[in-house]
């Protein structure tokens, strides 16, 4: 039987994060990325959201390899937890192959996994696969698409990119090497949907550079200001518009901290001498010139920008001297915890600039009239939109259409969705598990499944009603008055009459099962708990999470 291409996308599609696709023919199968999610509001208790894996563990023998486009965290934050299960080479270029070994120092890993370091325009064999990687402009350097040679034809994954006709360092996205691929024939093409519902073309990184410096010329305050920590081409423009006013620059935050000390030992930042000081320097130096580089773009907790605005950082403390740039856009999801923080510097009567008209942030991302310009020059005959939520894939479908791909040809896929390309065409009738894998604190790996979410959120949304009941071990009778406890339901002094009721509810309860001659523990407390539960949601329309506690004396 001849061997068929195979797409599965295990992350990224329906969804912003956790991004992860194989690709595999015959007995040869290959990781693009592997990326890591983060909890939306409802996920109470969860650090970090990871793709399903079962469908790798099941085809271990076959894996040949994991490449890795570029070093964000929905790109590479789940690296260390697959390496755990799975012993996989890496393939990825040099920034964001130290960028993985920090990872996999923190975890003791790094010295059991092979690393291997390739630059754009590198071309290298896996298995039956042949990947060149393809310089492209992001919000991190060393960002690369893939072109993948198959015994069927090119697959070209664009990995997240847009097109900076200035970008910072490192050339613009290398359009007529895209271009030479369509010339010679690409089967299908992978392309990154996130700023699908923006028309026209991304702003140049420099454009933020030029509103740094409005914002440093004629300031007298300190300045402190926030972005992504992998942003290093917004980091060497902090230092630069620092350096031109005689600022010296303190960074804070261990991300922050760890990615410009790599940046600058593989030479991707150049930092002019005795700008950088350290941060426990700060103080003899008078506040306008100084600039501090913290992390919290994203109102993370116990982010350093956090502990700033809520008074628990040990170094620096907010006060109306201060001006805070924040020059991040809000990951979705993440605005209400941003505003907290900028409320809470407020607060402290600090000068926040956050408004996003004023260039602080540009995307990474590419828009529209860039989408186009990959599908013109790729000229794909399948076309499969990824890394987005379902209507960015959906918009990104009809620019597909727009720009000459047949409607028969394009796929909306879902994770889990098996694309397999055959001499008919392509056909999607297959799925593997997919999903999202719960890390809860630090080593509950997959141990928080739907039952805990669920009672988590009945927790959060109606409380906890806990009725203690005190049996006679000789005789199997009730000892006492029913004890019941609330937590995050009602203050009991503020409800002393639904309280009477509750008990009366639960000693009539207890009679029931004397008269039926109902011994049995765990009978008793699912009637206490049923008959609670249907009081109580007929009363008060809440439904609290009810815990029988049976004690023997």
């Amino acid at each position: 039987m001849t061997p068929k291409l195979k797409i599965i996308p295990l992350g990224g599609l329906g969804e912003i994060g956790k991004n992860m696709t194989v690709i595999e023919f015959g007995n040869d199968l290959i990781i693009i990325d592997c990326g890591m999610g983060f909890p939306d509001e409802n996920m109470y208790g969860i650090d970090v959201v990871l793709p399903d894996i079962t469908y790798l563990r099941n085809n271990a023998s076959r894996i040949r390899g994991m490449i890795i486009t570029h070093g964000h965290e929905d790109h590479i934050g789940a690296v260390p937890f697959v390496l755990k299960e799975l012993d996989i080479p890496i393939y990825t270029t040099p920034l964001t192959a130290a960028l993985i070994e920090l990872k996999l120092e923190e975890e003791d890993l790094l010295y059991n996994t092979q690393i291997f370091t390739k630059k754009a325009g590198s071309v290298f064999r896996i298995g039956s696969f042949s990947i060149e990687f393809i310089r492209v402009n992001h919000s991190i350097p060393d960002a690369v698409a893939l072109a993948i040679r198959t015994p069927v034809g090119t697959v070209i994954h664009t990995g997240d990119f847009k097109i900076d006709v200035t970008p910072i360092a490192g050339g613009m996205t290398d359009l007529v090497r895209f271009g030479e691929l369509g010339n010679e024939g690409v089967l299908a093409l992978l392309s990154d949907s996130t700023n699908v519902e923006t028309p026209g073309h991304s702003a140049s990184e420099r454009k933020v550079g030029e509103s740094f410096d409005k914002l440093f010329v004629n300031c007298d305050k300190r300045i402190i200001i926030t972005t992504f920590a992998s942003n290093v081409h917004r980091l060497q423009q902090i230092i630069n518009v620092a350096a031109k006013y005689g600022r010296k620059v303190a960074v804070t935050g261990r991300s922050m901290e760890n990615v410009l000390r790599t940046a600058m030992v593989l030479g991707y930042m150049d930092v002019p001498e005795d700008v950088l000081v350290d941060l426990d320097q700060i103080n003899g130096l008078p506040k306008n010139r100084i600039v501090i580089i913290s992390t919290g773009s994203q109102g993370e907790a116990m982010s350093a920008l956090y502990r700033m605005a809520f008074s628990e950082h040990r170094q620096i403390q907010i006060d109306s001297d201060d001006r805070v740039i924040i020059s991040a856009s809000a990951i979705p999801g993440n605005e209400n915890t941003i505003s907290r923080v900028i409320d809470e510097l407020f607060h402290k009567g600090a000068e926040v600039i956050y408004d996003r008209h004023t260039d602080l942030h540009v995307s990474g991302h590419a828009c529209q009239e860039e989408q186009k310009m990959i599908l013109a020059l790729t000229r794909p005959k399948y076309f499969i939109p990824v890394h987005g939520e379902h209507r960015m894939l959906v918009k990104h479908a009809e620019l597909g259409r727009m720009m000459g791909v047949s409607s028969r040809n394009i796929v909306i896929a879902e994770n889990g969705t098996v694309i397999e390309f055959t001499k008919k065409g392509v056909l999607c009738s297959d799925t593997v598990p997919s999903g999202a894998v719960l890390v809860d604190g630090s080593g509950g790996i997959g141990e928080v499944g739907s039952v805990v979410m669920r009672d988590r959120h009945k927790l959060a949304e109606d409380g906890m009603i806990v009725v203690v009941l005190t049996y006679s071990s000789h005789d199997h009778k009730l000892l006492a008055e029913p004890e019941i406890l609330t937590r995050g339901f009602i203050y009991v002094k503020e409800a002393e009459s639904l309280m009477d009721e509750l008990v009366s509810i639960v000693l009539e309860t207890v009679e029931k099962c004397d008269a039926q001659h109902i011994t049995d523990w765990n009978s008793i407390k699912t009637k206490v708990k049923s008959d609670l539960s249907g009081y109580l949601y007929k009363t008060t329309r809440r439904s609290p999470m009810i815990l029988p506690v049976i004690t023997e004396i």
